[in-house]
């Protein structure tokens, strides 16, 4: 879920002006190879583009059929070793990240629907997984983004 989350929020607004991760080949290869993938510019292009599907799917304004052309060929076979059950993915080389993504994504929602929302903060492009008890979180961060909106309400009632 990790993997999940560091893509659709590598691309934030800092200072207003958008910073991608994966738009410049050097940080791209970086972030990839951080994550265990190869930074090939196939590699990274797929990426950019489950990124914002993904992004699309969790604002609602995509469906999840717009995952399925990058779910083309891949399967996982089981395998019995003396620890139980394991599944190895199989996937072109260039591929495994992005759907390592989609499935952590899938998961996520299946395991905890709806949990996987944009911060309420207008100004702000990243996502939060919900992990409370209450299901209620909004923002991104409490210390940036709710602060934020709650020192904003404070001072349009104050003012």
């Amino acid at each position: 879920m990790d993997t999940l989350l560091d893509l659709i929020n590598s691309r934030p607004l800092v200072n207003g002006e958008e910073q991608d991760a994966l738009a410049d080949p050097g940080g791209g290869r970086r972030w990839a190879r951080e994550r265990g993938g190869e930074g090939s510019p196939a590699e990274l292009a797929l990426l950019r583009e489950t990124r914002d599907i993904l992004q699309g799917i969790v604002r609602a304004e995509r469906s999840p059929d717009a995952l399925g052309p990058l779910l083309e060929g891949v399967h996982q076979t089981p395998e019995i070793t003396s620890d139980g059950l394991r599944w190895t993915l199989k996937t072109p080389p260039h591929a495994r990240l992005a759907v390592e993504a989609v499935l952590a994504w899938a998961a996520t929602e299946q395991q905890l629907p709806g949990r996987l929302r944009p911060c309420a903060n207008a100004e702000c492009r990243l996502f939060l997984l919900d992990r409370s008890r209450a299901n209620r979180a909004r923002w991104c961060s409490m210390a940036v983004c709710g602060n934020r909106e709650k020192a904003r309400r404070h001072y349009e009632r104050t003012h």
